[in-house]
């Protein structure tokens, strides 16, 4: 087994005229997968008044699950399956996209600041045509000699999440008193990776810094992390090696190029359509940024009620403009492990 690996986050925009600002430590040039976990966007606290909050209109998903994981705030989560909840801290969301699905997220206006974690599962080949699904869980707390956990996918502690994964996972948050150790038995299997949101630990013999996420490959039956001076919270992830190769571009996990291009015709397809505000002046992408687009994509889209049937669904009750996708790369989508 080769030692751990700290993994540092990079600042992604996600647009707007605020441009809320999210810390991304997957994927990363040299590391794309821990398990089957492809995709971690770690955010906040942000004051609301000065960012603008969460406002991401309906965009599309293939091939993958979302997981929402709150600290601070709260979410209202819309999808094309007729799915509306609430994200709260401690309270998990799964949505799975399998085949498609659009969804939106938008923070209320009773949330004043916004603190949190967003995932992404890729799904196995066998299983990522799938229904698209969304599942709510409240994992109970569980309690160790100055430490809390809460167990929102997978196994841990004792604690069994009843969410269902189409992988081998683990996901859960951690709280730490100042100097508490938490020795915990995790699968020898599985690969982990530990996301530090508060404070400091020691993994091992490994210093992990806030923002940072630790990863260990498989062969650990025993995870030991050690808080600093100051209370520590952290997420700990971890899965079977995923195995296959992905391809990975803006919202869409597939696993060749020419997959990924249909996809987005089949977005672009609804979305481009119909009279209103210019989108491309207004809306910036779900994975961040203001794209320029070809020409001949720069057309209208009203508002949500505007977007035509078809794969990725209609999010209902939704008035937001929907994202067209960004242009693609003048280069061949490659595939990661």
């Amino acid at each position: 087994m080769t030692g751990p690996e700290v993994l540092t986050p990079r600042d992604v925009p996600l647009g707007g005229p605020r441009a809320m600002t999210v810390r991304r430590t997957l994927p990363q040039r040299d590391r794309t997968l821990i398990g089957a976990w492809c995709f971690l966007d770690h955010y906040g606290p942000d004051d609301v008044a000065e960012t603008g909050g969460m406002v991401v209109p309906p965009h599309p998903h293939t091939g993958l699950q979302t997981v929402s994981w709150l600290f601070t705030g709260e979410i209202e989560h819309r999808d094309s399956a007729g799915n509306v909840a609430t994200v709260r801290p401690g309270e998990v969301n799964l949505m799975t996209a399998g085949h498609g699905i659009s969804h939106s997220e938008v923070s209320p206006a009773t949330t004043s600041v916004l603190h949190g974690a967003q995932l992404w599962v890729a799904l196995p080949d066998a299983h990522r045509d799938t229904d698209p699904g969304f599942v709510h869980h409240v994992p109970e707390p569980v309690a160790g000699a100055g430490f809390v956990a809460r167990v929102f996918l997978g196994s841990l502690l004792g604690s069994t999440s009843p969410v269902p994964t189409f992988t081998p996972l683990l996901g859960a948050e951690l709280l730490l008193d100042p100097g508490a150790e938490a020795a915990l038995e995790v699968d020898p299997g599985f690969e982990h990776g530990v996301l530090v949101d508060a404070g400091a630990v020691v993994l091992g013999d490994q210093p992990v810094g806030k923002d940072e996420l630790c990863y260990l490959p498989p062969g650990a039956e025993r995870l030991v992390l050690r808080a600093g001076d100051a209370p520590a919270r952290l997420l700990l992830l971890g899965g079977a090696p995923f195995g296959e190769a992905i391809v990975m571009w803006w919202n869409f996990v597939g696993r060749s190029h020419e997959e990924v291009v249909a996809f987005r015709e089949a977005w672009q397809g609804q979305v481009l359509a119909g009279p209103g505000t210019p989108a491309d002046e207004q809306h910036p992408d779900a994975a961040g940024g203001l794209p320029e687009r070809p020409a001949a994509e720069q057309r209208v889209v009203a508002s949500g009620q505007d977007v035509r049937p078809g794969r990725f669904g209609v999010v209902p009750g939704q008035e937001l403009p929907p994202i067209p996708a960004p242009p693609l790369p003048n280069a061949r989508l490659r595939e990661r492990r």
